[in-house]
């Protein structure tokens, strides 16, 4: 976690605590599979959107000392009454926590057909977010500091553990063509077992017996002058292992509801 001289001082040993604290949560985080049902949750007359439904599938493996892979799929039907479309995201990554790198690849599909590649890697420095893009075209950026997206779901978690109800953090996860940080807000609620829906409750058995902390994330784009107002906001309960459930995603004019349908435990790697 980097180098600490053997005399630390006070500001030593609140780093030290700091990286401790980092160390048991990335410690705790549960390797698993967990397969989402999506159904429109509420849409405008202005989105033109008559139904939608699809599945979102959020694969996470790895431990602090061999970094974290994600496979991510969000694929949804879309119908206006006069024209359906089908799209498909598929997203795979890897980070490392102690080199603070990041590497992405995320393919878009519409109506079964390739509509877009987004390949690259990032490197997270103290005072910048250094981007090389390969697909769809190669450039280097550099952007403002930011944390990838395993680092920050860390971080949000030890904020909850210590009682932090409201902060914000800057997000790169390789959206939007790799270009682009994201201003994060994030609320947390108090943690308490909680009601789970009956399509839930089959899925998450003992774990459903655990307290969870309900979490809304709100994404602002700082490059474009919406008025304050997110591009997107995501609310779910969340475990203290990183396993969520009970999703909201709201993009303004539609929102989605996802229902935890299926959930796989996998076996966690030791770093010993």
């Amino acid at each position: 976690m980097g180098f600490l001289p053997v005399t630390i001082g006070s500001v030593g040993i609140a780093l030290l605590m700091a990286q401790g604290a980092v160390a048991s949560v990335a410690d705790s985080l549960m390797p698993h599979r967990a397969v989402y049902d999506l159904e429109l949750d509420g849409s405008s007359e202005s989105s033109g959107i008559e139904s939608m439904y699809g599945r979102m599938v959020y694969e996470f493996n790895g431990s602090p000392c061999e970094g974290y892979t994600v496979g991510f799929r969000f694929v949804t039907q879309l119908d206006t009454g006069r024209t359906t479309r089908l799209t498909d995201q598929q997203t795979t990554t890897y980070e490392d926590l102690e080199e603070r790198t990041f590497r992405f690849l995320t393919k878009s599909y519409v109506n079964q057909k390739l509509d877009l590649e987004v390949r690259g890697s990032a490197y997270a420095q103290s005072d910048a977010t250094e981007v090389k893009l390969q697909d769809p075209k190669e450039d280097d950026l550099t952007l403002v500091p930011a944390q990838f997206p395993t680092a920050q779901m860390i971080s949000l978690i030890e904020k909850a553990k210590q009682g932090e109800r409201f902060f914000q953090s800057r997000l790169f996860d390789g959206s939007d063509e790799g270009r682009k940080v994201m201003l994060t807000t994030s609320v947390v609620g108090p943690a308490r077992v909680s009601q789970e829906g009956a399509a839930e409750l089959k899925v998450t058995g003992e774990l459903g017996k655990l307290p969870t902390w309900p979490v809304t994330i709100a994404y602002f784009d700082e490059s474009e002058n919406n008025d304050g107002t997110p591009v997107y906001r995501i609310s779910f309960k969340l475990y203290e292992n990183g396993i969520t459930r009970d999703l909201t995603m709201d993009y303004g004019e539609f929102a989605l509801k996802g229902t935890l349908a299926d959930l796989e435990i996998f076996d966690q790697d030791s770093c010993d």
